[in-house]
C-alpha cells in the first residue's frame, strides 16, 4: 500500500526512527532514512535533520530536501554523506520511495565478511540474490560515487556497504523497515553462528532450497503493512511523540 500523503509519510518515517532507536540501531547523530515526498515536480524527499538523536525525532522536525542537495523546508541542515547515500538510490529507482541505512554492530561485522550475507536461515533465504554489495570509497562525501552506488544497487532490495553498514530500499516506510529489520537479524545470525562455529560445524541452506524460500518469502511481502500497523500500536502505546 503506497502512501502519498504527506502528513502520513512523515508519521511513518519519525516513527521509523523511534522503533530503530528502540533497537538500538542508531549511531549517536548518524545514519539516515529517508522518504520521497508526492508531487509531479523535480524529485524531493524528507530526511532527519541532522543533530537530533533517533529517539527525539518527531514528524515535524524532518526537513525537505531536493536532488541537488538543497533544504528546501526545515530550518536545520542534514549530514552530507547521508545525503551522497540517500539521494542516489532516490535518483535510480522509481519504487525507492524509501530508503534506510544503518550502522549496527550485526551489519558491519557482516559487510566486512569477504563471503557476504550466507544462507544459514530461513530468513537470511529471504535475501537470496536480492542483495547488493557495494565497494567501500571512505566517508561518502564524494558525489559522484553515487553513480556506483546506484550500480551496486542494482534491482535488489537491500545493499550491504562494504567496511561501512547495511541500506534497504522500499514502496514504502514500512516495506523499508521490514526489509533492514530482517537483514540485520539475518546479520546477527551470522555473527552468532559464526561465535559457535569454533566448537560445532555450521552448514547452509543448500543453493537450490535457498532460492525456493526466497520465492516463498515474495508471496507473503504484502503482509508488511500489517506488520507496520502493528509497530505503530506498539510505539503509541510507548510513546506517542513521535506524531507530533
Amino acid at each position: 500500500m503506497i502512501t502519498t500523503d504527506e502528513a502520513t509519510l512523515r508519521r511513518d518515517l519519525a516513527a521509523s526512527y523511534r522503533l530503530a532507536a528502540m533497537m538500538g540501531w542508531e549511531d549517536t547523530l548518524y545514519t539516515h532514512f529517508s522518504v520521497r515526498l508526492p508531487g509531479d515536480g523535480a524529485p524531493r524527499f524528507l530526511i532527519n535533520p541532522f543533530g537530533l538523536m533517533f529517539d527525539e525525532i518527531r514528524a515535524s522536525d524532518l526537513i525537505v530536501v531536493d536532488m541537488h542537495g538543497r533544504v528546501l523546508e526545515g530550518s536545520a541542515d542534514y549530514n552530507l554523506a547521508g545525503f551522497t547515500i540517500h539521494s542516489a538510490v532516490h535518483m535510480a529507482r522509481d519504487d525507492a520511495h524509501c530508503v534506510m541505512h544503518t550502522h549496527t554492530l550485526a551489519g558491519m561485522a557482516m559487510a566486512a565478511c569477504d563471503n557476504g550475507l550466507l544462507p544459514l536461515n530461513q530468513i537470511s533465504a529471504e535475501f537470496h540474490q536480492r542483495l547488493g554489495y557495494h565497494d567501500y570509497e571512505g566517508v561518502a562525501f564524494n558525489l559522484d560515487e553515487r553513480a556506483r552506488i546506484q550500480q551496486s544497487l542494482g534491482d535488489n532490495m537491500a545493499l550491504v556497504l562494504h567496511h561501512h553498514g547495511l541500506l534497504s530500499v522500499g514502496e514504502t516506510v514500512a516495506d523499508a523497515f521490514q526489509i533492514m529489520y530482517y537483514l540485520n537479524k539475518a546479520c546477527e545470525i551470522q555473527l552468532a553462528a559464526a561465535q559457535m562455529a569454533s566448537l560445532t560445524p555450521v552448514s547452509t541452506i543448500p543453493e537450490t532450497l535457498a532460492s525456493y524460500v526466497c520465492e516463498q518469502f515474495k508471496k507473503v511481502e504484502h503482509e508488511r503493512h500489517l506488520v507496520w500497523q502493528a509497530w505503530l500500536r506498539k510505539l503509541d502505546r510507548i510513546d506517542p511523540s513521535y506524531r507530533e
